[in-house]
C-alpha cells in the first residue's frame, strides 16, 4: 500500500438531530451505539462526488508515477450513482484517466476488503503498476429517519488508497473472504432494481429505504469476525498479540470494544472512527486507516489487520505489513 486518502462532507448531523428525528433522547443514541455524530453529504451530491476527491488525494500522495502508471480504478460501494453505469466509470472520467480497466464492487460494508483483494491480484506478475481502490457510500439519502435503529448508525465518506510494489517482506500478506448467501435478508434496500422496481408503490411502503435486523446482524458480527480474523492470522503465520494495529469496519462503537475484549485486543490497538464517524459502510475502513494514519503515523514494519462485516451477509479480513 502506498498511500491513503479521504473525504468527509461538511454537513455534521449530531445526536440532537437524530434524537429529534427519532423519537428518543440524545443519550439513548450514544449509550447504545457509542456514536456521537456522523456526516452527511449536501442536497445533490451523489456517490462519486465523495469518491472523487478521496481518490486525488491518495494520487496526490502516491506521486506523479502512481497516476502515470496506474493499471486498474475498483470503486467499492453499495450506494451507486446510478444502477449503470458503473461509479468507478464516472470516477475515471472525472480524474481525466486514460482507458483502463475501472469497475465497482458491491459487498456492502465489505466492499473494500473485497476490492482491495481483487486489485493486488490484478497487479501480481505486474511489477512497476499501481491500482486505485476507493471505498465510497451515501447513506444519508436512505435512511429511514424514523427508524432509530439505523439512522443512528450511518453516515457519508469516502477512503481510498493507491497500491503498488513494495519490498519482499512488505505490503498485504493474505486475507479471507466470504459470504453467507442464506443471511441477505438482514440487511436490504428492497426497491430499486429488477425484483422490485421503484415504483409509487414501492416508495408508499417505505422499500426505497435501508433496512437491517439489527440483533441478528450484531450476532453475525461478533461470530464471523473471530471467524475472518483467525483465518487470516493463521494462513499467515501470525498471532492476534503480532498484530500493532487493528483497522476495523466501523459498525459502532459497542459492537468493536465488546469484539476487542472477547478476542484479547489491546483497546490502544483499535483505530476507531465511529464516534465522530459512524458508520459510512464501504469507506469504513480506508477512512478508519487514513484517520489512524494521520493521528498516530503508521511506521515502516507495522502489522495492520483490517476486517470488516457486511451485508450479504459478507466479512473480509486482510493482514499488511505497512512500508
Amino acid at each position: 500500500m502506498i498511500s491513503v486518502g479521504a473525504h468527509l462532507p461538511e454537513r455534521i448531523v449530531d445526536n440532537r438531530e437524530i434524537a429529534a428525528w427519532a423519537g428518543v433522547t440524545e443519550e439513548w443514541v450514544a449509550e447504545r451505539t457509542g456514536i456521537l455524530q456522523r456526516r452527511y453529504a449536501a442536497a445533490g451530491e451523489a456517490t462519486s462526488d465523495l469518491a472523487l476527491p478521496a481518490a486525488r488525494a491518495a494520487l496526490d500522495e502516491a506521486g506523479p508515477e502512481a497516476g502515470e502508471r496506474l493499471a486498474a480504478l475498483i470503486v467499492a460501494t453499495c450506494t451507486p450513482d446510478h444502477p449503470q453505469p458503473s461509479t468507478a466509470a464516472i470516477v475515471q472520467a472525472g480524474l481525466g484517466l486514460p482507458a483502463l480497466p475501472a469497475f465497482d464492487v458491491n459487498a456492502v460494508c465489505s466492499g473494500f476488503l473485497y476490492a482491495l483483494t481483487v486489485a493486488k491480484a490484478l497487479l501480481d506478475g505486474q511489477p512497476g503498476q499501481y491500482a486505485l481502490v476507493v471505498g465510497a457510500d451515501l447513506f444519508s439519502t436512505l435512511m429511514d429517519r424514523g427508524d432509530r435503529k439505523t439512522v443512528s448508525l450511518f453516515g457519508d465518506g469516502a477512503g481510498a488508497v493507491v497500491l503498488g510494489t513494495v519490498p519482499e517482506g512488505y505490503g498485504i500478506h493474505g486475507g479471507t473472504l466470504l459470504a453467507n448467501g442464506e443471511l441477505h435478508d438482514y440487511v436490504k434496500v428492497e426497491a430499486g432494481g429488477t425484483r422490485t422496481p421503484l415504483d409509487e408503490r414501492a416508495r408508499a411502503a417505505g422499500e426505497h429505504l435501508f433496512r437491517m435486523d439489527g440483533r441478528a446482524v450484531r450476532e453475525y458480527a461478533m461470530t464471523t469476525l473471530h471467524k475472518v480474523v483467525g483465518q487470516t492470522l493463521a494462513d499467515c503465520g501470525a498471532r492476534i498479540e503480532d498484530v500493532d494495529r487493528f483497522v476495523f469496519h466501523q459498525a459502532n462503537t459497542r459492537l468493536l470494544e465488546s469484539f476487542a475484549a472477547e478476542a484479547g485486543i489491546d483497546p490502544d490497538k483499535v483505530a476507531l472512527t465511529a464516534p465522530s464517524l459512524g458508520n459510512t459502510a464501504a469507506a469504513s475502513v480506508p477512512l478508519t486507516l487514513h484517520h489512524t494514519h494521520h493521528d498516530r503515523p503508521l511506521e515502516r514494519g507495522e502489522r495492520v489487520l483490517l476486517a470488516s462485516i457486511g451485508g450479504g451477509m459478507t466479512a473480509a479480513a486482510t493482514l499488511m505489513t505497512w512500508y
